[in-house]
């Protein structure tokens, strides 16, 4: 039974900083893809950032570059996305979600389409 568990989200002011947790369980890391995802309110469901847990090959959308670092602990089968100077614009539910790869090294899908399976979301509260 596939799980993916998403956590670490909260209220933080303008400028700070959260740590996300994705528990993945039930699935090989070496094969899959792991995408963090978030949905505002009234707007639809956009990628934020993917990785690559057997090559550590990352994605970050425009909106998130420098700001955002998405890591992977194979042995806690847990990845994170550490998230730094925090704007209101970033206010949404984050999900994580796992894709199945053909085989290491095949590019991390960036659309949702690409992925099998997904956790519950945590919503990031971000005040002005």
């Amino acid at each position: 039974d596939v799980q993916l568990q998403a956590s670490g989200g909260g209220l933080v002011e303008d400028g700070g900083s959260l740590r996300l947790s994705c528990i993945v369980s039930g699935i090989s890391f070496d094969y899959y893809g792991i995408g963090w995802f978030r949905q505002a309110p009234g707007k639809e469901r956009e990628v934020v950032s993917c990785i690559d847990t057997g090559d550590n090959s990352t994605f970050y959308s425009d909106s998130v570059t420098g700001r955002f670092s998405i890591s992977s602990d194979d042995h806690k089968s847990t990845v994170y996305l550490q998230m730094n100077g925090l704007k209101p614009e970033d206010t949404a539910v984050y999900f994580c979600a796992a894709a199945r790869l053909p085989w290491s090294g095949w590019p991390v899908p960036v659309q949702e389409p690409g992925y099998n399976y997904w956790g519950q979301g945590t919503q990031v509260t971000v005040s002005s």
